[in-house]
């Protein structure tokens, strides 16, 4: 009775009280094809020990990221979390607080989503940020459907550059919203030429910086020739942590910027909860998506916090609503406010500077490798090797090594057999070189 407080009697009276004579009437709107037919292929009920000892001997079949060398990136990135980020987040003021609609009451929670705004803003070289979103896809398809309405248009295109499951969600919302993708293919090499898929109803080009290949490029030009155009630039950006080292998006005239904060504060955690970033110039702010925290006075002059802009279906009539994500990532944008805070400016360019180094290092170790090769020497913290083998095959033998390699591109585009041998590698500054050394020795004896 512990987990399944209703007796039979209970339901039955339930039953009763709603007018349907059995349980199997609640899902007569289910089809027959999607019903399952028999029990789920589950044990018996068991006490909590035993339950406890199943799933811990499952929890052993893994392999944490955190247990061995790793070198997993494209778009989730293992950094070291201070002490001090969990330590705080964990107080109960921060922990159990809600959405903060009364001011008064909520001026705590209210300043850090402003100082955190602040913190996104500056990074990405833009004049606004919004109160965070749920991670940096729904951003980046937000991003997408903001210039829709800016531009009165209806298609957007989306770089071969872009990680693919951030076009996943673009085309999603695409096929139930009514807008138009123009997809490139998957560009290993970096050299697409965006420009010439603007036309009259573009209203957005959507590039990924670092691209999901690792390439960087000055994105001055393309941002030139969508104004030419009346298009906007929008930037997604998952790795924010080299935006320490490159350029802000902003200083290249990017219209919005959608990135990706988990690796800010926020571990790797199994793919979330994450958190998405959204930035914008300042004449844009009436459509942008999302909550916006600001700055005031009280009736004696005393600094307070508000919401502001709150241009949300909770908020006012639905058909005029900017967007239906109904909440912040408030505890994960408090985490990236921390440890960012920790950091400083000076801190966070040289923890950018380690990435890069470390990534610099393992590139050039692997490259000697007889066989591999990089696809491109342009990169932060993550690049792109062709093996003489299919990635796939070689990142699970890495794995019975205990190390785990990077991420085939084929597992990203599984539809595209010519991306079969392409690992893409990250390396951060939890990287050691002595795991490093291991990677590469690993390497050299699975492709022989």
């Amino acid at each position: 009775m512990r987990y399944l407080p209703l007796t039979e009697v209970d339901r039955r009276g339930m039953l009763a009280a709603i007018g349907v004579p059995s349980m199997d009437n609640l899902y007569q709107d289910v089809p027959e094809s999607a019903r399952l037919k028999r029990p789920l292929a589950l044990p018996d009920h068991q006490g909590e020990l035993a339950v406890e000892r199943a799933l811990s001997e499952l929890a052993a079949r893994n392999l944490p990221a955190s247990a061995v060398p790793s070198f997993l990136g494209a778009g989730a990135y293992r950094h070291h979390v201070p002490a001090a980020v969990d330590h705080l987040i964990q107080r109960g003021e921060f922990l159990t607080s809600y959405t903060p609609y009364q001011p008064e009451i909520s001026q705590g929670t209210l300043q850090y989503l402003f100082e955190f705004q602040t913190q996104v803003a500056l990074l990405t070289g833009m004049e606004v940020a919004n109160a965070s979103m749920y991670d940096g896809a729904t951003a980046c398809v937000e991003a997408v459907m903001m210039a829709i309405r800016l531009t009165k248009r209806k298609k957007a295109v989306l770089s071969g550059g872009l990680h693919p499951h951030y076009r996943d969600v673009a085309a999603t919302l695409a096929r139930y919203t009514g807008f138009e993708l123009d997809m490139a293919a998957p560009d290993p090499t970096g050299a697409e030429d965006l420009a010439t898929r603007i036309d009259g109803e573009t209203a957005c080009v959507v590039v990924q910086y670092p691209a999901v290949f690792g390439h960087i490029r000055d994105l001055t030009g393309l941002a030139q020739a969508c104004h030419a155009k009346g298009a906007l630039l929008i930037v997604a950006v998952t790795e924010i942590v080299s935006l320490g080292a490159i350029r802000a998006p902003g200083d290249m005239g990017a219209d919005i910027v959608a990135a990706e904060g988990q690796a800010l504060g926020n571990g790797l955690n199994f793919g979330g909860p994450y958190l998405g970033l959204f930035a914008t110039r300042e004449k844009f702010v009436r459509q942008m998506p999302g909550r916006l925290c600001g700055q005031t006075v009280d009736a004696e002059g005393r600094r307070g916090f508000v919401l502001t802009l709150s241009t949300r279906e909770q908020h006012i009539r639905r058909e005029k609503a900017t967007s239906n994500i109904c909440t912040n990532s408030g505890l994960c944008a408090l985490a990236f406010t921390i440890h960012l805070s920790l950091l400083g400016e000076a801190g966070l360019r040289q923890l950018a500077a380690l990435n890069h180094a470390a990534a610099v290092t393992l590139a050039e170790r692997l490259a000697r490798v007889p066989g591999v090769s990089l696809v491109s020497d342009q990169f932060f913290n993550e690049f792109t090797l062709r093996l003489p083998k299919p990635a796939a095959a070689v990142v699970d033998a890495l794995a019975e090594r205990r190390i785990l390699g990077g991420v085939p591109a084929r597992r990203l585009w599984p539809e595209r057999p010519e991306l079969g041998h392409l690992l893409l590698v990250a390396a951060t500054e939890v990287n050691t070189p002595t795991e490093m050394a291991a990677f590469a020795t690993a390497l050299e004896e699975v492709l022989r």
